[in-house]
């Protein structure tokens, strides 16, 4: 089957990340057997979601290709066709997960294919995962098992849409919840009362100082269009009624930050802020940071050979890019790791009428068949 073939059944599986994986999972499974492959299926212990280790030819360290299997929703996007339909359409393949990222998975399938066929010297390795789109959640808790099964490989190529290009870096980030209490009353006596809206925007102040202050003084990264750490508050809501003084208020909020910086020390700043607002208002106040969900940020030295490698392979340029990425936790485990991948995810990513270009998706085919040139016996 071509890539094409195979985009077109990966597509036509809803697999946006509030249901299930597991019908893609059974296929690719299925697939991947009948090619030959060893393969282990990780279960997430709480969802009916699971990812896939698969390992084709001998044993040795190899190269490993990664790609996440969820997509995000279409709910409330004009989509003008069937999103859980490939439409091809000129140059261009429609649907959802076309570029971010089922075009990459589906070309990791068909060199799967050809690299059953091959008498290699060290294995092509594959890893599947499940929840990106919400956090990396799934990689980060399959990572423990992921790791003894794919060993060091000499690299690792994570397929996020960068246009071809390969990227050496993207921000790591860390997001929270922040669950602030007052004490409710009539508005008429408003001043005798705790208003947690007031704590909770006291503590917005606080998070947009450290934001300057990180603009200002903090490391920069000039491959970066924002070229420091941020601090950015997504959502704040409270109160029950006009007259009442709110006694509860929620925000989340997040960090992106550059992979060199010390994200402990960043973090406990913030909750030495969140103490000191706390403080300020009193005893009825109450604020208290509970983490939704973390992933680690990406840093390959650009002269690292790798790079020079993919480069190479990719017949490209290096890049950095601004969105977040599985790359990290394989970078933590010792593997060399870039991202580089079919489609456009400015362009694309997350849009209504998502497609990614025939083009695009041929010259990551030609990327991973001079991949598996190198590892031939």
């Amino acid at each position: 089957m071509t890539t094409v073939d195979i985009l077109e059944r990966l597509i036509a599986f809803n697999t946006v990340s509030d249901r299930s994986n597991l019908d893609l999972i059974d296929h690719v499974e299925d697939v991947l057997r009948h090619l030959g492959a060893r393969v282990t299926r990780i279960t997430d212990p709480d969802m009916p979601k699971a990812g896939l280790v698969a390992e084709i030819g001998p044993e040795g360290p190899g190269v490993l290709l990664s790609g996440h299997t969820d997509v995000v929703p279409t709910n409330g996007q004009n989509w003008t066709r069937d999103p859980f339909r490939l439409a091809r359409e000129g140059d261009r393949l429609y649907g959802r997960g076309t570029t971010d990222m089922k075009g990459f998975v589906a070309s990791m399938l068909s060199t799967a294919g050809a690299a059953s066929k091959m008498d290699l010297r060290e294995p092509l390795k594959l890893v599947l995962s499940y929840d990106e789109e919400i956090g990396c959640v799934g990689i980060a808790r399959m990572i423990d098992r992921v790791g003894p099964l794919i060993g060091k490989p000499s690299l690792a190529i994570i397929g996020e849409p960068t246009e071809m290009q390969v990227a050496t870096g993207h921000k790591g980030k860390r997001a929270w919840r922040a669950d602030v209490t007052g004490d409710a009353g009539h508005s008429a006596l408003a001043p005798r009362f705790t208003n947690a809206l007031n704590v909770a925007a006291d503590f917005v102040r606080e998070l947009e100082t450290i934001q300057t202050d990180l603009a200002q003084n903090g490391l920069r990264d000039d491959a970066y269009d924002i070229p420091y750490s941020t601090v950015h508050v997504g959502m704040l809501s409270g109160g029950r009624a006009l007259n009442i003084v709110p006694d509860h208020a929620e925000m989340t909020f997040e960090i992106r930050h550059l992979a060199q910086d010390d994200l402990d020390e960043l973090e406990q700043r913030i909750r030495d802020e969140a103490d000191r607002v706390r403080t300020r208002h009193g005893p009825a106040a109450g604020l208290e940071l509970h983490r939704i969900t973390a992933y680690p940020g990406l840093e390959t030295p650009g002269d690292d050979p790798v790079v020079s490698q993919m480069v190479e392979l990719a017949q490209t340029r290096k890049t950095k890019v601004a969105y977040g990425t599985e790359a990290g936790f394989f970078d933590a485990l010792g593997i060399r790791t870039v991202v580089c991948g079919p489609g456009s995810m400015e362009g694309q990513g997350h849009k209504a009428d998502e497609y990614v270009e025939i083009a695009q998706l041929d010259a990551c085919d030609l990327m991973l068949r001079r991949l598996l040139e190198t590892l031939k016996a």
